[in-house]
């Protein structure tokens, strides 16, 4: 076996083919299963992004093969259901119907099961690495920068993809497929698919990232040399044969288009709030593991005085987190802070749109278990914040002042490097003392902030975060190898 013609030692490749064997005899395959998939309007996110859920059976709408692209996403955290909203926002703008393929969906593929076994072993391992300094020190951070970037864990989840190939085997060849996960765009390349963009969303290249016969687009210039050089992905300082040039793309941070055409009205919104002295507005994000809950109580508490003499106020989207809701719901209790709470969909968009306009003050905090509104909540409210509150994942390229907490894995190490050298956020936080000396500059003075500001408008200017719009264009070009 090679990959990228580097030769693939047979010792890894039937590792690989065995454990391939193990998730077909634990899960259950069949390869001649078909999936005859139609198109119905998503209830959530149909109206505001255009987005059609692919749906298996005959009761909704045929696929138009023009005009049209399908999204190959998994719903695991949510660092890849993020990315695919923003390629559906893109594309909806530039009048293409986006077609959202989540493998998790359908729940008795074999897919589905490999899927939400190792989202479990993920999650866990998140969780883990945020309770105990050692295991995270000597397995997790380990396991997220150095143990995904070989080309071996490539090669097992190849394999591993050939049992999710059948969802895809039956999808029209006119329509390109854009994956915002790796093993979306290597089971559409199994299912003989010519036509795949394999998005990274990491800064750290990583052997797990790769899908050989996508064209791979890149957020940043860094990621473009690590993955075109497969550098490190084999042993430490060999050198191996690079992605060829035709086969990777650095196309720039992969951000909604609601969010980046409105970037010069929501910057300048911001400095006149800083400069009439409003709250400065903080927006807390849980991912999808829920992990960070201890640090995330600790900073309400450091804001809290600060939200009690109207300095700061705060927006809390707790995503599809109840228990996550529940013990945040009962800091604010303890630290007497005045909250209002978001269930109902229609509610929190109403709100989000006041708040680009009017005042808001004290805490507002967010919950719901469909994984669309959980997600899309902190994009709505990004636009009416001043800092986003986040670890370095995916939300590290978007466009809105940000404060870096810890990674979560080593692989996110470099997220927070990129937003910190445009300009558009804190270098990474990783200790209380730092967080809460964040906190204090940016509500205290106003020079981070300011310049996180003007520096966002000067990425705008030179299309740093137009990532989503060349997806969608190179999608609508790419022919893969054929």
């Amino acid at each position: 076996m090679k990959i990228f013609n580097n030769n693939i030692p047979s010792a890894i490749e039937r590792r690989a083919i065995r454990k391939r064997n193990r998730f077909a005899r634990k899960f259950g395959f069949d390869e001649n299963m078909r999936y005859p998939f139609t198109a119905e309007k998503n209830q959530i996110l149909g109206n505001l992004l255009g987005i059609h859920n692919l749906v298996i059976g005959p009761w909704g709408e045929p696929l138009r093969t023009k005009k049209s692209v399908i999204l190959g996403t998994i719903r695991m955290g949510y660092g890849h259901y993020r990315p695919a909203m923003a390629i559906a926002s893109a594309a909806h703008s530039m009048g293409i119907t986006p077609y959202w393929l989540d493998i998790l969906s359908y729940e008795d593929s074999t897919g589905a099961k490999i899927v939400r076994h190792i989202e479990k072993l993920y999650s866990l391992g998140s969780r883990l690495s945020q309770k105990s300094a050692l295991f995270n020190t000597l397995y997790w951070e380990p396991l997220m920068a150095e143990g995904m970037k070989k080309l071996a864990t490539n090669v097992e989840f190849s394999y591993m993809c050939e049992l999710m190939a059948p969802l895809f085997r039956d999808l029209p060849d006119e329509i390109p497929i854009v994956a915002t996960h790796s093993w979306a765009a290597l089971a559409a390349l199994k299912a003989q698919k010519k036509r795949v963009i394999n998005m990274i969303p990491d800064n750290w290249p990583l052997g797990l990232h790769l899908a050989e016969g996508a064209l791979h687009c890149v957020q940043t210039p860094s990621a473009y040399m690590g993955y075109r050089t497969l550098k490190n992905m084999f042993k430490k300082g060999k050198a191996l044969l690079p992605i060829p040039s035709r086969e990777i793309a650095w196309v720039g941070h992969n951000i909604d288009h609601e969010l980046v055409s409105n970037i010069e009205k929501d910057c300048a919104a911001r400095i006149t709030r800083m400069k009439t002295k409003k709250p400065r507005r903080f927006l807390i994000s849980i991912g999808g593991a829920g992990a960070q809950l201890d640090l995330t109580c600790a900073i309400i508490e450091k804001l809290a005085p600060y939200i009690k003499k109207d300095a700061a106020m705060l927006f809390v989207n707790c995503g599809d987190h109840k228990n996550v809701f529940d013990a945040i719901e009962k800091k604010l209790r303890e630290l007497s802070l005045p909250t209002s709470p978001y269930f109902d969909w229609d509610v929190v968009q109403k709100f989000s749109k006041k708040a680009l306009t009017t005042d808001v003050n004290g805490v507002h905090l967010f919950y719901n278990p469909n994984i669309f509104v959980a997600v899309y909540t902190t994009n709505l409210l990004m636009r009416a914040s001043d800092v986003l509150v986040t670890k370095p994942s995916e939300l590290a390229f978007y466009p809105v002042p940000k404060l870096l907490i810890k990674r979560v894995g080593g692989h996110e190490a470099w997220g927070a490097i990129r937003s910190s050298e445009v300009g558009d956020g804190t270098v990474e936080c990783e200790t209380e003392d730092f967080i809460f000396q964040a906190i204090e500059l940016l509500i205290e003075d106003d020079d981070l902030f300011l310049m996180f500001c003007e520096n966002i408008i000067k990425q705008k200017k030179i299309g740093t975060y137009d990532g989503a719009y060349n997806v969608v264009t190179r999608a609508m070009k790419w022919y893969g190898n054929g």
